[in-house]
């Protein structure tokens, strides 16, 4: 199959379902008698400028980049709150740094969240596969990103 109709072909299968990583995206391009190497489909991610998003649930998506839909920070708050609910298990603080324990598997898409927004709070966000260690420049600080991460209705962190 030739490279153009092979990005059409990825464009239509990632509009139409929920393709979480690329081994999903090659299962469906299998299904449809399409070979492609691993090195292959990442360059054509690259290519089409395919992004990881979070869906509605709080799970990862690929999505095709719309740069004239580029989320405004509000969105992204938003976005955040819908998925403290939803993801995060517990929040500690300790000394100056707040421990995070989410869900199976979402540890990084929070992280990459709380790192794209900017908060004089937060010095710098590690994330594994459910727990993120948030470090802040001080315990008061922390504590402050722990009560927002308990509650964000209550109070914004973020500039």
């Amino acid at each position: 199959m030739r490279k153009k109709d092979r990005h059409e072909l990825i464009k239509q299968i990632i509009s139409e379902n929920p393709i979480r990583n690329q081994n999903e995206l090659m299962d469906y391009l299998n299904a449809q008698r399409v070979s492609a190497t691993q090195a292959t489909i990442s360059r054509d991610i690259r290519d089409l400028k395919i992004v990881k998003t979070i869906d509605e649930t709080g799970k990862p998506r690929f999505e095709l980049f719309q740069e004239h839909q580029v989320p405004t920070e509000d969105d992204d708050i938003k976005r955040l709150i819908r998925m403290t609910d939803e993801v995060i298990v517990k929040v500690d603080t300790v000394q100056f740094m707040t421990i995070v324990n989410t869900l199976p598997d979402n540890a990084h898409l929070l992280a990459a969240v709380l790192d794209d927004l900017s908060s004089e709070y937060i010095v710098a966000t590690m994330a594994s596969f459910d727990t993120i260690i948030i470090i802040s420049r001080t315990s008061t600080d922390a504590e402050k990103v722990t009560e927002f991460l308990r509650d964000p209705t209550q109070q914004s962190i973020f500039n």
